[in-house]
């Protein structure tokens, strides 16, 4: 598996971080906008959080149904970031303004 390195502005690697925890938020989302897959993310994290913290972050997303989408159960509607028209990565949403 070949490791991808990006460097990423600080509001990024915060997003990403944030995105991370989020219960609702799946891997896949992280995925889409920016383009870092769910064993990148894990290795970020791993990187950027102490290890304690780290160990308790993973040990939430496995057990998390809601972190995978196909672990999702159809009940669980999208999630929507509180913030998500100031992204400037978002095309979607920065349209409708």
């Amino acid at each position: 598996m070949k490791k991808v390195k990006r460097n990423f502005a600080d509001p990024d690697l915060d997003r990403i971080i944030e995105m991370a925890w989020e219960d609702r938020t799946p891997f896949e989302a992280i995925a889409c906008q920016f383009a870092f897959q769910e064993a990148d993310v894990k290795a970020l994290m791993k990187k950027e959080l102490k290890p304690c913290s780290y160990r308790l972050w993973r040990k939430r997303v496995e057990n998390c149904q809601t972190k995978h989408l196909r672990k999702r159960s159809a009940g669980v509607n999208r999630f929507k970031y509180s913030e998500q028209r100031t992204i400037s990565n978002n095309k979607k949403s920065n349209q409708k303004q």
